[in-house]
């Protein structure tokens, strides 16, 4: 090979190695531009993957909240029902016996009616409205007391009515007769009263 064959080579081959240089130095320079474009979206990918992680966490958190107020609700309303259930057991817990008694007392009141003619009858009705007597005056101390019928006007929450009549002596829907007495228990109606209401 000629001396001049050889210059034009190197020559040659000096050239394609500085452009392959070049070439390197560009891409050297795209690549560290793309390194540090992809560190950028690295670092906004993060920041948006925090911000949703701080939304999800927000939102369990009220989610959280939330359910703790309204078992806090639940519990105060179970409470309050079960002291007014308490408070009402308490109060009328006379009810069933009472509901037991009525009858009874029906029946004293019927046979007090009845007219004495000789001193052992009269002896025997003295006793029974002893009984009778001792038997109102406990189921009043347990707050159980007769409703006023004859003479006030008719109340469906208090009276029963049964029959209508007419009776110039009474005004209309003024009851005017009581075939069976009805009893309160405090202020709870355990018996209405059966009744007969002027028209």
């Amino acid at each position: 090979m000629s001396k001049l064959t050889k210059e034009k080579n190197n020559t040659l081959n000096e050239e394609v190695e500085s452009e392959l240089n070049e070439h390197a130095e560009l891409t050297n320079e795209e690549a560290e531009m793309v390194f540090a474009e992809a560190e950028d979206s690295k670092e906004d990918s993060k920041e948006i993957d925090y911000s949703t992680e701080i939304q999800t966490l927000t939102s369990k958190l009220e989610e959280a909240d939330n359910r703790y107020l309204r078992l806090q609700a639940d519990f105060d309303n179970f409470r309050r029902r079960t002291r007014l259930d308490i408070e009402a057991g308490e109060k009328y817990r006379a009810q069933k016996l009472a509901i037991e008694l009525l009858p009874a007392l029906d029946n004293f009141e019927r046979a007090l009616n009845i007219e004495a003619d000789n001193e052992q009858s009269k002896s025997l009705l003295q006793g029974m409205e002893m009984v009778y007597r001792g038997l109102v005056e406990a189921l009043k101390n347990e707050g159980v007391e007769a409703i006023e019928a004859v003479g006030k006007e008719f109340d469906p929450n208090f009276h029963q009515a049964v029959m209508t009549g007419e009776d110039e002596n009474y005004g209309s829907n003024i009851v005017i007769e009581e075939f069976q007495k009805g009893y309160m228990l405090k202020d709870r109606v355990i018996r209405p009263s059966m009744v007969k209401v002027n028209q």
